[in-house]
């Protein structure tokens, strides 16, 4: 059996900056040491919980001195949820933190010439901020050696009837969350007042190892009116008692919708959502559009700072009334209705086909007659042969997942040299390195980041490309 390494206990450290992902990092004996929910300026005692030629990982056991920029989290299931890591953060230094991680990335992977990045937008809301959450059932809450303790043992604590969210890395741990500040407070009161309600029917709850129980998901949606949809995934054929006191005990759950997944896996992409009560979908608006969003639509998670991201790009795309634009990653065609009634005709393309059904919908609804939208695999339709058939486009706007752009993807948009492209990135990282790949024969003229998820690491980033031989 391999020898379990007796790893070091470090008194008295200084947290001198933030890393990727969040994390906090300080220098220890000219190595790397990483520490989760520190903020700059603290001291304290780590214990090394893993240790590699270069770099070090540890845990706080200690704050010896806290930083004074270090602020209390607003959550009490901050440090075990894994979530809103940045709590602890002041918000203005959570965006000086984001704009720094967006020049550093551009700076060291991109390394292309940049203009001055301008400062980052922040979120108009820093909490109840979200449209989506989803919390997982299990029948066994997760309990930290904290609270056990706490209670005086394990006997003492009722870990039975957890609904919450996914400990970090972890499938089959659940915490059991009785407050969340990521939405507004109707969000608490149903999933409380679900869970009390099953815990007195007896409906049992899942097991992510047996794949028994009931009750397997919730998943809350809302609009800017507050109006709520609320999607009930059962393990098994569901107990319409608990669809009836959600339909009685919440008159803003307008969309009451429940799902049966008998898969092993939670997704529900591939399953039937049959409707309870009320309408199969909500309406969300931005500007002058209506946007109809259903139980399976991807819809941006931060309405309000949507709109500001949204209004960037086309501003960034100077669009004139005559121009020929591709939309990628187009989603449900947010953006490519957006920018649809300053472009002569715009082409979204995006890998889900339900999700291009949505965005046919949605130019329907607002009437828009210069849409086109195509499903499929973004390397495999975008090529020459489609442009041939299309048109060279004038803009491209490219808004792809965390993994950035295919290679292909790349040298098909040098290829159909669009005057300008608008790069919108949730990855700053990717967005770097396709940058310097797309650097051949276009130049970044603007930079502008834009916070979508305050507390959190993430932030999203525009970036204005233009072709060098069009700039004067």
């Amino acid at each position: 059996m391999k020898k379990k390494k007796n790893l070091p206990l470090l008194e008295n450290i200084e947290i001198t900056g933030i890393a990727a992902e969040g994390k906090a990092l300080t220098r220890v004996d000219d190595m790397v040491l990483f520490v989760p929910y520190c903020v700059p300026g603290d001291i304290v005692d780590v214990q090394v919980t893993r240790k590699k030629h270069s770099f070090m990982e540890g845990r706080v056991e200690r704050i010896v001195k806290p930083s004074p920029v270090r602020c209390e989290p607003r959550c009490k299931h901050y440090g075990e949820c894994g979530g809103c890591k940045w709590q602890i953060l002041p918000y203005e230094e959570q965006l000086r933190h984001k704009q720094q991680q967006i020049v550093d990335n551009l700076t060291r992977i991109g390394k292309v010439e940049l203009p001055e990045i301008s400062p980052i937008l922040g979120s108009k809301e820093v909490y109840e901020y979200r449209n989506k959450l989803e919390f997982t059932f299990s029948d066994r809450k997760w309990l930290s050696w904290d609270t056990i303790r706490a209670a005086g043992g394990l006997e003492n604590v009722d870990n039975t009837h957890g609904l919450g969210f996914h400990i970090p890395n972890c499938f089959d741990k659940v915490l059991d969350i009785t407050e969340c500040h990521l939405m507004p407070e109707i969000n608490n009161r149903i999933r409380n007042g679900v869970r009390e309600y099953a815990r007195q029917l007896g409906i049992t709850f899942y097991n992510e190892h047996t794949h028994e129980g009931q009750l397997r998901t919730l998943i809350l949606r809302s609009n800017h009116k507050g109006e709520i949809m609320l999607i009930v995934v059962w393990a098994d054929e569901p107990d319409m008692r608990v669809m009836e006191y959600l339909h009685n005990e919440f008159p803003e759950i307008i969309s009451l919708l429940y799902v049966v997944n008998r898969k092993f896996n939670d997704t529900i992409g591939d399953q039937e959502v049959h409707v309870f009560h009320g309408q199969d979908h909500i309406m969300e608006e931005m500007e002058n559009l209506q946007f109809k969003v259903g139980p399976k639509s991807f819809y941006q998670t931060n309405t309000l700072q949507a709109y500001e991201l949204y209004k960037v790009a086309r501003e960034a795309a100077g669009l004139t009334g005559n121009e020929l634009v591709f939309d990628l990653y187009t989603g449900t065609g947010t953006i490519a209705n957006f920018v649809a009634h300053q472009a002569r005709q715009v082409i979204g393309i995006e890998y889900v086909p339900e999700a291009i059904e949505d965005a046919k919908v949605n130019a329907k609804i607002n009437h828009l007659d210069n849409t086109l939208f195509f499903a499929g695999d973004m390397k495999d339709i975008l090529n020459e042969d489609f442009i041939a058939e299309y048109g060279r486009p004038d803009v491209i706007i490219t808004d792809p997942p965390r993994a950035g752009m295919h290679e292909d993807v790349i040298n098909t948009i040098l290829f159909a040299e669009p005057k300008r492209i608008v790069y919108v990135s949730c990855n700053p990282a990717t967005q770097a390195r396709d940058l310097n790949m797309l650097d051949t024969k276009y130049r970044v003229v603007k930079v502008q980041p834009v916070d979508m998820f305050p507390h959190t690491h993430h932030v999203e980033n525009v970036v204005l490309l233009e072709k060098r031989e069009e700039i004067s």
